[in-house]
């Protein structure tokens, strides 16, 4: 099945910015772009939206606006449009079958625009099985063609970062980027360490150098995939959420990997998702784990 970049578009300059980053991550990749715009009739306590007619009257021109708006910026890119009817989440998450990415709007500090209103973008980024991009608007204005590395957080072991390095060293290659690798360390109490890691980071020279061979493994395959990417390491004592967003001002895109946790209303994000997704500057790839 073909691929294709999809991104929701509700109206807003959140979205209106996603699209954006959407048709230039289409036409780095040599993807079609399909913009979508979710509505479902439901009955309103406003005159002009009403009817069934009026309701969908507003909806296309939101898909149309949005349209003509990327096929003006982004001449080249092959450009799809559609009118889903449905309710965003379930909408956007339908389509990722035939998608490479998800590409949603964010107002950053704040709730997530999603791809409407509240919620949702955090419920599709939980729930999504391909990565999600949540991207910032910069005044409502298209953004201005991204310079600095591509970051991404490596944590855990490196079967546990695969999907998140891999996602990263594509799109840095995709950019002619390089990536900058970060793994963030903290000094637990001795009994959070077994005897066996202890003894490896003992033979490894220490804690530090531990944690450095350890980004270094990870990093081994994806480095002989892509031997065109250039690559820096960075091991920090910190949070990882703190040491990413430390990290990111200078980056065009930071990658995040994400196991979805199921807590009481549904399906939820990790704690260095959610800090990135709220406080990065730029916009945030979430690739699932699982």
């Amino acid at each position: 099945m073909s691929r294709e970049i999809v991104a929701g578009v509700d109206g807003s300059p959140e979205s209106l910015a996603a699209a954006d980053w959407a048709a230039r991550e289409a036409l780095h990749r040599g993807l079609p772009l399909r913009l979508v715009h979710a509505w479902r009739w439901e009955r309103l306590d406003i005159p002009l939206l009403q009817d069934r007619t009026g309701q969908e009257r507003v909806a296309q021109e939101v898909l149309r606006e949005a349209e003509a708006t990327v096929a003006r910026n982004h001449p080249d890119v092959t450009l799809m449009a559609e009118v889903l009817h449905d309710t965003p989440v379930t909408a956007l998450l339908g389509a990722e079958s035939r998608a490479e990415m998800l590409v949603i709007g964010s107002r950053g500090q704040g709730a997530l625009v999603g791809f409407l209103l509240g919620s949702y973008g955090q419920q599709i980024i939980a729930a999504a099985g391909r990565p999600v991009v949540a991207v910032r608007s910069r005044d409502g204005q298209p953004s201005e063609p991204p310079v600095g590395d591509v970051l991404v957080g490596q944590l855990g072991s490196p079967e546990d970062s695969a999907a998140a390095l891999g996602f990263a060293f594509g799109a840095a290659a995709a950019r002619g980027a390089a990536v900058r690798a970060v793994r963030a360390w903290n000094l637990p109490p001795l009994y959070a360490y077994s005897p066996a890691s202890m003894r490896l980071a003992d033979e490894a020279g220490g804690l530090a150098p531990y944690e450095e061979k350890a980004l270094r493994e990870a990093l081994a395959p994806w480095r002989e995939r892509f031997p065109e990417v250039p690559v820096t390491e960075h091991v920090e004592l910190g949070s990882a959420g703190q040491v990413l967003l430390s990290a990111s001002g200078a980056a065009q895109l930071l990658v995040v990997g994400r196991r979805a946790k199921r807590g009481a209303v549904g399906p939820r994000i990790g704690s260095v998702a959610h800090a990135a997704l709220h406080l990065a500057p730029c916009p945030v790839a979430v690739i699932p784990q699982d």
